[in-house]
């Protein structure tokens, strides 16, 4: 006998962009939906029509894209679905598993303000529960839950939590308007969708079994849960605006690979043994909820530069220029240019940590205006020896075009140094400068192999 197909789900609400703590959820799902070759489905909650944007909308499907989830069936709107919501709140009418109350907001208050005078918790006292009789009146339609016993959320990551059906209250599930409420529609959807594996985070854990208790009044089966630890920023504080960048779209335009958000989000919260750097195929093979903790992750910008520097260097060149060039506006054409050009972009590969640095520390090699850092030119240019000026330059002049090489132009300057007593970086920190605007960059051989004998000594002498 075939065990029933996976399938999971993403749900977010367009009434803002999607942020790491959504897109860390849907990776949960997507790779755990991947691993079990089953279906991952993406659904827009926008039934909040005041605050639903399509900006918004279009910007949550970008992230999805750019980040690899790649969705199956066709892509859900609550929105087009209000009437399916109608039907099942009025099938649980006519079962009595729900009922009409007539209260108004003004008997409602007087029902909070009474309960909180004696020490108790808000709810609604039920008070239309037993109605026999329709009135000519307004009226929301409330879910009719047991008055005792208990409900257990089977969670896959935090195990047994046990809710008491005291607790809970006859909470509405179609408004007055006739417009369904967000649990009730959750529900609806997933068992209409035939999710077998609810895993979000653990922000609504608190829902759950409302959402089960509806799916016991609709007699459906209930679906496995997962609930996923929250992100906080380094002050161990929920992650949000104040901690930088949140949105999905922010750590693009920073220089981040997908693959390096994806790698550091996934692992925020899951781990397999010590591997730290995951392909989205490692993902695919390894991705499960056993090893998923209950404890809370810290999102570490450190970490993600890091792992963004890892995927950087398995990058195909190709490929991470035309990224670059996309992101930034940059013609990074010239690295095509021969040996040296392709060595720098290797070097510039092993130490760079965001694309974004590239818009302005490869300038030098880009074109011959370029800013300088002032520091260092006052420091190393302006100060410079004219005696041993003249000797690099002679020395490197001396070096046919043919054979301008990082090993042959550096071993030069080398051997000047010990001939004349000289300490390297009386040479190499000036040219360094004279070439590349600051101390900060890659193998100096390199750079000079990559500007070539012509740039080189037109710039030193300049």
């Amino acid at each position: 006998m075939t065990s029933p197909k996976i399938v999971t789900r993403f749900a977010p609400s367009p009434t803002g962009m999607l942020h790491v703590g959504g897109a860390r959820t849907a990776l949960f799902s997507y790779f755990f939906a991947r691993r079990h070759s089953g279906d991952f489905l993406l659904r827009i909650e926008d039934t909040d029509t005041e605050r639903s944007k399509k900006e918004y909308e279009v910007e949550i499907l970008e992230s999805m894209k750019w980040l690899g989830l790649e969705w199956d069936r066709e892509l859900y709107y609550q929105s087009k679905r209000f009437d399916i919501y109608r039907d099942f709140a009025r099938q649980l009418l006519k079962t009595g598993h729900a009922y009409k109350c007539y209260c108004t907001t003004t008997e409602l208050d007087e029902m909070r303000k009474t309960a909180e005078k004696n020490g108790q918790k808000p709810m609604y006292d039920r008070r239309c529960r037993n109605l026999t009789a329709d009135k000519s009146l307004p009226f929301v339609l409330r879910l009719k839950l047991p008055l005792d016993g208990t409900t257990v959320v089977s969670d896959l990551i935090h195990g047994d939590v046990t809710f008491d059906n005291k607790e809970i209250d006859d909470f509405i599930i179609l408004r007055s308007n006739d417009t369904p409420t967000y649990n009730f529609t959750v529900v609806v959807d997933d068992i209409e969708m035939k999710v077998s594996h609810i895993i979000r985070g653990d922000d609504h854990l608190n829902n759950t079994p409302k959402q089960i208790l509806i799916m016991k009044a609709c007699g459906f089966s209930i679906p496995k849960f997962a609930h996923v630890p929250m992100i906080l920023g380094p002050d161990k504080v929920k992650l949000s605006k104040r901690h930088g960048a949140v949105a999905v779209t922010q750590y693009r335009e920073q220089g981040y690979l997908p693959e390096a958000l994806v790698n550091h989000l996934i692992r925020l919260g899951w781990s397999h043994g010590d591997q730290e750097i995951f392909s989205k195929d490692d993902l695919i093979k390894t991705f499960d909820l056993e090893h998923c903790g209950k404890s809370a992750s810290v999102f570490e910008v450190g970490k993600l530069d890091w792992i963004n520097n890892q995927h950087i260097q398995k990058k195909n060149d190709l490929d991470l220029r035309t990224t670059a060039e996309n992101l930034y506006g940059l013609d990074l054409s010239k690295f095509n240019d021969g040996v040296g050009a392709q060595k720098l972009f290797k070097a510039l590969k092993e130490r760079t940590q965001k694309l974004s640095e590239w818009k302005d520390s490869i300038n030098w090699f880009l074109g011959d205006s370029f800013e300088k850092d002032a520091k260092a030119v006052d420091e190393n240019l302006k100060a410079w020896n004219p005696e041993i000026k003249a000797a690099v330059i002679q020395t490197l002049l001396n070096i046919p075009a043919s054979d301008f090489t990082s090993e042959r132009t550096f071993g030069a300057l080398k051997t000047l140094a010990q001939e004349k007593s000289w300490k390297i970086p009386q040479l190499a920190k000036p040219v360094r400068v004279a070439l590349t605007g600051t101390l900060n960059s890659p193998d100096l051989g390199i750079c000079m192999e990559a500007l070539g004998s012509e740039r080189v000594i037109s710039r030193l002498t300049r």
